[in-house]
């Protein structure tokens, strides 16, 4: 089988790879990476800790959040690999706060939507497009704070964006701002079941973000729980077809977290009832 720096299309429909590592091998200091996953769900946890494993560093990482302390992407983060993060929830990572604040970290904050949206962009080949989201504020305006100085101080704040007026068909006028689309150099993503050809399937949540990563990344790598043969998945079941994906590499099993566990005591619950 042909190393991890060939293609799919070079290595025929095959895309499979033997080991985390081996699918990462590539990735160079400095590269940038859409990481799929919502929350703890649907995160490349053995992808990214094998890029922990081989030292990757300078990475700037586009992902809705960046995992916790010691966890998925908080892992490259602890270790100082990471030095861009575009993201649109970053809250539950002390390190990334300490980081952003004492200037260590760069950060593109962007609401939800229209990060999903510049990644799907990016990958449906879209050079951007124009949204009311952030329109009056300093999404569109600028001057968000993207790099401290480490002394309470703004080193480096956004910049303003192309702010325009277009008139709907009831002929009411609104302003939208332009939002770039996202490409990066990879994209890594779990999924629940993938077969050889890269056609995946993810569960539930973890399809918020994977697909739209994969499809971002000009060279895609995904970790499967289940691997299956070519045509033993529906293709109405496939959410992202394996024209998008260059490298699979079967992960069973593995840690799955539960970002905030929240159960109701039995007292409680049965409370208040009538019997009889």
């Amino acid at each position: 089988m042909s190393g991890p720096g060939t293609t799919g299309l070079d290595r025929g429909l095959d895309t499979v790879v033997a080991t985390a590592a081996e699918a990462v091998a590539d990735v160079p200091d400095g590269a940038s990476l859409a990481v799929g996953g919502f929350g703890l769900c649907g995160v490349p946890v053995a992808l990214i800790e094998a890029l922990l494993a081989r030292g990757t560093t300078g990475l700037s990482v586009v992902s809705n959040n960046c995992g916790v302390d010691d966890w998925g992407l908080g892992l490259l983060l602890g270790a100082g690999r990471i030095r861009r993060m575009t993201s649109s929830y970053v809250g539950e990572n002390k390190e990334f706060e300490r980081q952003f604040l004492a200037g260590e970290l760069e950060l593109v904050l962007t609401p939800q939507g229209t990060l999903a949206e510049q990644l799907r962009a990016g990958g449906a080949g879209i050079a951007g497009f124009w949204t009311r989201t952030g329109v009056g504020t300093q999404v569109a305006d600028g001057g968000l704070p993207r790099r401290y100085d480490g002394a309470g101080g703004v080193a480096v704040a956004s910049p303003p964006k192309e702010v325009r007026t277009f008139v709907g068909a009831d002929g009411a006028s609104a302003e939208f701002v332009l939002e770039e689309a996202i490409t990066t150099d990879y994209a890594l993503v779990h999924a629940a079941k993938g077969d050889r050809h890269g056609n995946l399937v993810f569960h539930r949540s973890a399809r918020n973000f994977s697909p739209l990563a994969a499809m971002a990344g000009r060279v895609c790598v995904a970790q499967v729980e289940e691997l299956v043969e070519p045509g033993e998945i529906d293709p109405d079941d496939v959410h992202l077809p394996g024209v998008y994906v260059h490298r699979v590499v079967h992960v069973p099993g593995g840690e799955k977290r539960i970002e905030k566990r929240t159960t109701t005591p039995t007292s409680t619950a049965t409370s208040g009832r009538e019997e009889g």
